[in-house]
């Protein structure tokens, strides 16, 4: 198997999570782009583990461990971005400058 298509492959999906990151200011694409650069990673993670023909498959015991990580990501980002928009009703990230409430009669 060739290296170089996965590896352009993640790179490409990496990049565009990157864009994705910088770009956007819906909190829930920002959320969606940072997964894609962790499919990325892990897309690299198990091609490197099938070029070395590792043994122990330590790529893909990674990649399993960045799965769950994801989930608990995704979990608690979700809950954040409901906790936000029930309080301040947008989840635009530029008209979010803090996250502290404002006081009444101050």
């Amino acid at each position: 198997m060739h290296l170089v298509y996965p590896v352009v492959v993640a790179a490409l999906l990496f990049s565009a999570g990157v864009y994705g990151v910088l770009a956007r200011r819906n909190a829930i694409l920002v959320l969606m782009s940072a997964e894609l650069m962790l499919n990325a990673v892990n897309l690299n993670l198990v091609a490197f583990d099938v070029w070395l023909r590792d043994r122990l498959h330590g790529g893909q015991v990674l990649t399993l461990f960045t799965i769950v990580i994801a989930a608990a990501e995704v979990g608690l980002g979700l809950a954040i971005v409901l906790l936000v928009f029930r309080n301040r009703e947008t989840i635009d990230i530029d008209s979010l400058q803090t996250l502290q409430e404002s006081r009444e009669g101050e």
